[in-house]
This record gives C-alpha cells, structure tokens and sequence, in this order.
C-alpha cells in the first residue's frame, strides 16, 4: 500500500458522499420515528448475517442495557427480529427494517440509484464488490485496530 492509494481514498470518497448525502429528517418528522442512533444501528444489521446485541453495543459505545431498550423498542416497530441460538441472542434486520434504514440514511437511495444507473452492469458489480472489500476491512479494523 502507498500513500498514493490514501490520497486516492481521500479523494474519491468525498465525491460519492457528497452526490448523494441528503439532510436528515429524524424521528417525528418521519413516518419512521428514528434517532440518528436508530438510525445508525439498523446501518449496522444485515438480513441474512444475525449480528449480536452486545457486539453491536461495545461497537457503539453504548451500556449492553441501553442496546436491550433500543432493541426492544425497534424490535416493537417492526425493524428487526430477535431469534436466539446456542450462544445468546442475535439480530436481524427485517424487511421493514431495510425500509426504514434505506429512508434514513445519510445517502439518499435514489441519489445512490441514479449513481449506479449511469454505470455498465460490470461496471457496477466492480464498484459494489471495492465497497464491499472495504466495509470488510473497516469491520476487521474496528475489531482489531492495531495496523
């Protein structure tokens, strides 16, 4: 890696955020009643891949019992589904709960929709896929930051 390669990152990825970052509109005002923080903890689920409710609450920085209350409260609208296994309690992000994440973004998901339209198909795989390499490391550097 070089420093060219963080001076690319730097670089490119203020243009995305800035194409498509809209202003927020949160909880009374929408029809999803979010905080920013709902907002940002149904950012961090997945439909298929559970993820667990004291992981998510040291990642946050959150007491595991204030991440319990968020829980059970988006759990209540419909946004997520609690389901257990053999080593605790795991979320998941329900259909209803992609809704409301998609439409309290900080990118707007029409915005993002005409981005990806005005790349060829490979094109677009490609650049779903760098994204995904990424998210993929920033989640193993949060576990680990050491370099």
């Amino acid at each position: 890696m070089s420093d060219r390669d963080v001076l690319e990152i730097l670089r490119l990825y203020p243009r995305i955020y800035h194409a498509c970052h809209v202003r927020h509109a949160r909880a009374r005002s929408t029809g999803f009643a979010l905080s920013d923080r709902d907002s940002m903890l149904l950012g961090h689920l997945d439909g298929e891949v559970p993820r667990n409710p004291g992981d998510l609450a040291e990642h946050m920085g959150v007491a595991p019992s204030t991440m319990t209350e968020t829980i059970d409260r988006l759990e209540g609208l419909g946004y997520v589904a609690r389901s257990r296994n053999g080593r605790g309690t795991e979320i998941r992000l329900t259909p209803r709960g992609e809704e409301a994440m998609a439409a309290t973004s900080i990118l707007d998901a029409g915005r993002v929709g005409i981005l990806l339209a005005r790349l060829a198909p490979r094109e677009r795989s490609r650049a779903i896929g760098g994204l995904a390499l990424l998210a993929s490391a920033a989640d193993r550097m949060r576990r680990d930051p050491k370099p």
